[in-house]
């Protein structure tokens, strides 16, 4: 099962230019613990993001993460915007979303798994034969 959707209007701030990108959320049941982020950069060619998906439900209501991705709603801008820190060694971007259509996407990622129930969909038998057999 796989669940996506895509978001046309969102915007990233880039060396204090706001340049307009087409984003896209992905979660599949493959992967459980995760979401990937999106962002088209020239034809047909994305740029993915993937961070665990407790990051982005807990970034929905308070700052939070450590790392390189951040996730806090935009208090100064107001409880509709939620903004996502990304940082590389290749640079740094903020990322301003709709914070009510990110929360339709977490729904979604949670009416095919819920929130900790991801161990049933690990096969944990498959991934350790495939790295041992190295």
């Amino acid at each position: 099962m796989h669940a996506e959707t895509v978001e046309e209007h969102q915007f990233v701030s880039l060396d204090g230019y706001d340049v307009p990108v087409f984003s896209r959320w992905s979660y599949t049941t493959a992967d459980p613990y995760a979401v990937t982020l999106s962002f088209r950069a020239d034809r047909g060619r994305w740029v993915e993001w993937c961070f665990a998906r407790e990051l982005l439900v807990a970034g929905l209501g308070r700052p939070t993460g450590e790392g390189d991705v951040r996730i806090r709603p935009d208090l100064a801008g107001g409880a509709d915007q939620l903004l996502i820190e990304l940082e590389s060694p290749d640079g740094y971007a903020v990322v301003e979303l709709g914070r009510a259509g990110v929360a339709r996407f977490v729904a979604s990622t949670h009416a095919l798994v819920p929130l900790g129930a991801e161990g049933a969909f690990v096969d944990v038998d498959a991934f350790i034969a495939e790295v041992t057999k190295v």
